[in-house]
């Protein structure tokens, strides 16, 4: 028989690092919320009938958030066996909120004390026997990050199987106490007796959610109605405010007790913060900090291990297994396959995986100290001037490393139109996928400045989703309030290696599995259409007559107006809508360059000139490859996250005529101002650039409609 651990607490309070230790789990630890967005499972170790369910961080039980919805469900319906509150032990206050709430749910409950070294670095005691007598629960203290006392708390939970006693309950005013008896009065007949004190609060703040899941007659609900209406009137606010005030007032008393505080003084993170949330200088600082990590990744530290593995795949590999297959008497046509199609094509993606790692090396970084929170927390302040909410800039910084997971973050926005503007627009971000894409077009045709123009796409992307997001604001199907975003600022720390290099390596194997499966498959056919004509017999490599020459000159005409009409970089755009590394090595193999896509390599710089033309031809082809429609992948989860196909439609649609008419405009003013050339399609790219002005600018003449949304937590 199973025991079912619940393990609920606040975001970043090291919910997450302590589920992994728990659990042997390698999920990854991230500093906001979103990183786990529905409940996660895993056995305790040692322990395989103990299970551990971890709940999505939540600061309370009222369901205003998808987090609260899905954490209060779970507790209320499903009755875990324990619940394990995280508690962080340098805010301890203000997360004994949600515990002075799980606690009233009748279920056994152990108090893990948190983030103690910070407590006692800021010089503040925590009497832990004092709170556990309070609360009439275990506390134990632990530091999940460095994995002390974990042993003491797993310990704990095995102990507590079947023998620990239920919790006790704050005790409020004697007002507001004796209102609470006689709802409880009212209830007890209807309800479970270890759900009566929770329930009775509920009834009392008027959660009709969970009120009206209760069996009662029309006279106990007026009865509790008007107890509510008058100990409203009598203290002149509503009735889950005057609970609020009690739960802090009961919650005072406790930290009187059990928490004595060193003298108040300026601490390191509150010094940084000072500069790095400054409203001047932090979006500033945040930009430099950007530039410097592609600078390492694109320019520097990643170049020459990235020259290294295409000089390996170029020089030794494909001479390797083109002599050993001619040597046992493999066709010319099987030879051409593995070293023309297979290593040109996977080879030339996973040339670029020294410098994904070292991004991904550096973004965990930055995760993992803090210092993306705080980000966050200036993006807030620039998306709220143009009518969006910070919380849209969580599931944007996700999407760095890749756009499903992304997109998926978009759950955690409880406002559903702000969702919908979030999933269309989180894709513009340069993933991981298009790295590549990008560093190999900058290297072919910026080589001087390539750091500088891949970071100019990250800031394309970013202003993409704020214009994106004033388009759709106009709208009345997107017209809303900006989202309410409350997020918490977790003390700056060293990063952790093992948590770095983890993130790096799951980032690193998700990006070759990649290249082993789908670019694969993708490069053998390529290949194929490239070296056969529509008799299916062998034709010159980069031959004209070829099957994707042939199909390619039809889809050219598409992208003519923006630049690129050769068929080459047709071809290599429409496979990049499968997945975008396919872009990469569709040119590998369409240019008949191999593997060896070094920027420094004249025959691919002569190559790309041929495929793509100028250097602005080739900053509208990233510009177009950058902003549409997302991999398959990504659009999968666009599907899954709208729950909707006419959705779906419309967040494509959106992507595609954002795309083209960014690229547009772009190729035709820049020909104008760089090359001096002013021809009809100038013309129509300063319309299109009017009419992009005219829908960010025109007057708002929606205004998001008022809604009730009722929750059903009814018991199955």
């Amino acid at each position: 028989m199973t025991y079912t651990v619940a393990l609920a607490g606040n975001p970043n309070s090291g919910k997450t690092t302590l589920f992994n230790e728990l659990t042997g789990s390698s999920q990854r630890v991230g500093n906001w919320p979103g990183v786990t967005v529905d409940k996660k499972e895993g056995k305790l170790k040692g322990h395989k009938d103990i299970i551990i369910q971890d709940l999505p961080g939540i600061y309370s039980l009222s369901p205003y958030t998808m987090e609260e919805v899905v954490s209060r469900g779970y507790l209320v319906d499903q009755r875990p066996d324990l619940i394990v509150n995280l508690v962080d032990g340098s805010n301890l206050i203000r997360n004994l909120y949600l515990t002075s709430q799980l606690i009233e749910l009748g279920i056994p409950t152990i108090i893990a004390l948190n983030m103690m070294d910070i407590v006692k670095s800021n010089g503040d005691v925590i009497d832990k026997d004092n709170l556990s007598k309070i609360l009439g629960c275990p506390v134990v203290e632990i530091v999940a990050s460095k994995k002390q006392g974990t042993k003491d708390l797993i310990n704990e939970i095995v102990k507590s199987e079947n023998k620990l006693s239920l919790p006790n309950p704050l005790k409020y005013s004697g007002e507001l106490e004796e209102a609470l008896e006689k709802i409880s009065s009212e209830i007890s007949g209807s309800v479970d007796s270890k759900l009566e004190r929770y329930l009775s609060i509920k009834a009392f703040e008027n959660d009709e959610d969970m009120f009206e899941n209760i069996s009662l007659s029309t006279s106990q609900k007026e009865n509790i109605k008007s107890l509510r209406e008058d100990f409203e009137k009598k203290e002149d606010d509503v009735a889950e405010g005057i609970v609020t005030t009690e739960r802090y007032e009961a919650l005072g008393e406790v930290g009187e007790k059990v928490l004595k505080k060193a003298p108040p003084k300026l601490s390191t993170t509150d010094k940084i913060d000072k500069i790095v949330t400054n409203r001047i200088l932090g979006l500033p600082i945040f930009a430099l900090v950007m530039f410097v990590i592609y600078y390492i990744a694109i320019s520097t530290l990643g170049t020459g291990a990235t020259d290294a593995v295409n000089g390996f795949f170029e020089d030794t590999m494909t001479p390797a297994v083109a002599d050993f297959l001619t040597n046992i008497g493999i066709s010319d046509v099987l030879v051409s396959l593995a070293t023309d199609g297979i290593i040109a094509g996977v080879g030339a993606v996973l040339g670029f995986l020294p410098q994904m790692l070292v991004l991904f090396a550096q973004l965990s970084i930055l995760e993992d100290i803090g210092y993306m929170a705080r980000v966050a927390f200036v993006m807030d302040r620039v998306f709220r001037r143009f009518g969006l909410s910070g919380k849209s800039f969580i599931p944007v910084m996700i999407g760095t490393g890749c756009s499903v997971p992304g997109i998926q973050a978009s759950r955690t926005i409880e406002n559903e139109r702000d969702r919908r503007i979030t999933i269309i627009t989180t894709s513009f971000m340069p993933c991981s996928a298009k790295l590549p894409v990008i560093a190999l077009i900058a290297g072919a045709f910026f080589k001087k400045d390539q750091a500088l123009v891949t970071f100019s796409f990250y800031i394309i992307g970013i202003v993409s989703v704020i214009i994106s997001g004033i388009i759709l604001k106009k709208f009345k199907e997107f017209a809303s309030d900006p989202a309410p975003f409350v997020m918490e600022l977790p003390p700056y720390h060293a990063p952790r290696v093992t948590s770095v290099l983890r993130d790096m390596f799951n980032k690193g194997m998700s990006f070759v599995k990649r290249a082993g499966t789908i670019i694969l498959v993708s490069s053998i056919i390529i290949w194929f259409l490239s070296n056969f004509d529509f008799s299916f017999k062998l034709v010159e490599a980069e031959s004209e007559n070829s099957i994707l020459a042939v199909l390619g000159g039809y889809l050219a005409v598409l992208f003519k107006p923006l630049g690129f009409g050769q068929w080459q970089s047709a071809v290599a755009t429409i496979t990049g809508f499968v997945a975008k590394e396919n872009v990469v090595s569709t040119m590998g193999v369409v240019l008949g360059i191999g593997a060896d896509l070094d920027e420094t390599n004249r025959q691919l710089i002569t190559a790309f000139n041929q495929a793509i033309g100028t250097p602005v031809a080739g900053y509208s082809f990233l510009l177009f490859n950058m902003l549409c429609m997302p991999c398959f992948a990504a659009v999968g989860a666009i599907k899954t996250e709208m729950n909707n196909n006419r959705w779906t439609l419309i967040a494509i649609g959106y992507q595609m005529a954002f795309a083209y008419a960014i690229a547009f405009i772009f190729y035709h003013l820049a020909n104008c101002f760089v090359y001096k050339e002013f021809s009809f399609m100038t013309i129509l790219a300063i319309l299109v650039l009017i009419g992009v002005l005219y829908l960010i600018f025109r007057p708002v003449k929606y205004k998001e409609e008022k809604r009730s949304y009722k929750l059903n937590f009814a018991r199955k």
